[in-house]
């Protein structure tokens, strides 16, 4: 399914800056150590520069394998980076979880599927529920299916 998306109006205020980038290389090694609860670093291909991207983003695990992420930036009006680069490239990601390194394939979801896998995440995780009351975009949902190596 395309990775359609559009930027929102209005929005919370999506994180940047060094702090971010601090913060981010500080959770990708507790990841790494094995630690960081339902976070995976997700590696992806920049989308203009073709060169790998890291962010750390919380997964949610399904039964079957795959693991659920939202492209929420905090609820800001914006998608994050990320969520371009998996739409330039989805089956080029490479997932990391408790020292494990998966490569995955992207879908992002819509319709039933979506509100499906909302309800699930929302459950996981109950401050995601907040991020739609903060912005007037659809926040994606994308499913990371593993795939052969």
């Amino acid at each position: 399914m395309a990775f359609d998306t559009r930027n929102g109006s209005r929005g919370a205020r999506q994180p940047g800056g060094r702090l971010l980038g601090f913060m981010n290389r500080l959770m990708i090694g507790r990841v790494r150590r094995g630690g960081g609860g339902n976070l995976i670093v997700l590696t992806t291909l920049g989308r203009k520069s073709g060169e790998e991207r890291q962010s750390p983003v919380a997964g949610f695990p399904l039964d079957d394998g795959a693991w659920l992420v939202v492209a929420s930036a905090n609820g800001a009006p914006k998608n994050p980076a990320w969520y371009y680069n998996i739409g330039a490239h989805p089956d080029r990601i490479r997932i990391e979880n408790r020292g494990r390194t998966v490569p995955v394939s992207a879908e992002q979801l819509h319709g039933a599927d979506l509100e499906a896998a909302w309800q699930t995440i929302v459950a996981a995780q109950p401050r995601f529920g907040d991020y739609r009351t903060k912005t007037d975009r659809e926040i994606p949902v994308i499913r990371l299916t593993p795939r052969a190596a």
